[in-house]
């Protein structure tokens, strides 16, 4: 029998705050990262240590402004076949002679781009450029990141293909937002990689061979909760979401023998590991006296693009983004077999910031997609490109 889901989705113009699935665990990635540095190094990061942790996010931010940008958040291994893990070129000139690289960014091109953006940061160091720096250390760390889920080398992506929607967002933001006070972050000090390129394939070569229990697990779960105590609602960025409840995630927790811990701390360790290597790599520059002044910190103006397509499970970034009542491409909320919608359009509307809503439309659908205002597009700093 088909379910019918209701679901009251509320979006705030002015301070909305909705960030996509992960913000919290790349934030915090970044930010334990800093910790591990030596002494030499830490002078410079320590002081920007709040921009390296709030810009961890730029990346996500980007896939729906910068075209070419969602490719390099995932690798889909599966697509090439069951060796593939183990066979496909660790290097992007030697991926170029075997596939196009079309092809390669269809099936995304993630450890190629942690390799790319870490020799642009050791050029940066070089160059003593702090804007530079503290942007591609951002950067590298939001990459080497998404290289440790599971759900970012597959095909599978959000479970989709197996009847699991929802398990990408369960995995790497719901169980860390619950639990990640919990985690034991002291992983020890950076250390050198004499092949990052070949550091990073490793990365993926775990985190792949961690997706069986990824999926199975959840799917042992579900078999063994009813459904209303499977799931919860709660409110985020004034949208009422659906989420995974406390008691499953718990229990998913257990099954996997913290796993999401160990995949967050191995994150940390090769994010600063990384910073590290391009550091020594530039010959050990003495960062005491790169100073950047606030006001001069890198920005990013990125406005979306309802042509560019991403990925379903991939979360929406707010707060840059000016909205309307169409609304942001790729919020894609897709239930069960069928479900009714209402949407409410809020305006924060006097001093006091009191919410107005008035509904603007109501329909059933398998898909529902808002798409974003469209404005002009500004320019991009310090996009990379293979």
């Amino acid at each position: 029998m088909r379910k019918l889901f209701l679901l009251s989705l509320a979006i705030f113009v002015f301070g909305a705050d909705l960030y996509g699935w992960g913000f919290f665990a790349h934030r915090k990635i970044n930010r334990q990262a800093v910790y591990l540095l030596p002494p030499e190094m830490m002078v410079f990061y320590k002081k920007n240590i709040d921009f390296i942790t709030e810009n961890a996010v730029n990346p996500d931010r980007r896939r729906y402004a910068v075209k070419g940008e969602a490719e390099k958040h995932f690798i889909d291994i599966d697509s090439y076949g069951d060796s593939a893990l183990y066979t496909l070129p660790r290097y992007w000139n030697q991926a170029l002679e075997i596939y196009t690289e079309a092809e390669l960014r269809e099936k995304g091109i993630g450890p190629w781009n942690v390799y790319h953006v870490k020799l642009q940061l050791t050029q940066a160091f070089l160059r003593k450029d702090a804007k530079a720096i503290l942007r591609l250390s951002a950067d590298l760390g939001h990459y080497i990141g998404d290289m440790h889920v599971p759900l970012h080398t597959t095909k599978n992506y959000n479970g989709q293909l197996t009847g699991q929607y929802g398990v990408h967002p369960f995995w790497e933001s719901r169980i860390p937002e619950l639990l990640a006070d919990e985690y034991d972050f002291f992983v020890g000090k950076a250390e050198y990689h004499d092949k990052p390129q070949l550091s990073v394939w490793e990365a993926v070569k775990g985190a792949h061979l961690a997706l069986d229990s990824v999926l199975r697990f959840e799917k042992i779960l579900t078999e063994r909760f009813p459904q209303d105590k499977k799931y919860t609602f709660d409110e985020r960025g004034g949208l009422n979401t659906q989420m995974y409840s406390r008691d499953f995630t718990l229990a998913y927790h257990s099954m996997l023998s913290g796993q999401v811990e160990r995949q967050m701390r191995r994150s940390v360790k090769m994010v600063a590991d990384f910073w590290y290597t391009a550091w020594i790599d530039a010959g050990q520059p003495d960062l005491s006296g790169v100073l950047l002044p606030e006001d001069e910190m890198p920005k990013e103006d990125l406005v979306p693009d309802k042509e560019i397509k991403v990925r379903e499970h991939e979360g929406l970034a707010f707060n840059d983004f000016s909205l309307s009542p169409t609304l942001l491409s790729s919020l894609v909320v897709p239930y069960a077999n069928s479900f009714a919608v209402e949407l409410r359009y809020c305006r924060m509307a006097s001093p006091r910031r009191k919410n107005v809503c008035r509904k603007t439309s109501s329909f059933s659908s398998n898909k529902v997609t808002l798409k974003p205002l469209k404005s002009e597009q500004k320019e991009l700093m310090g996009t990379t490109q293979i």
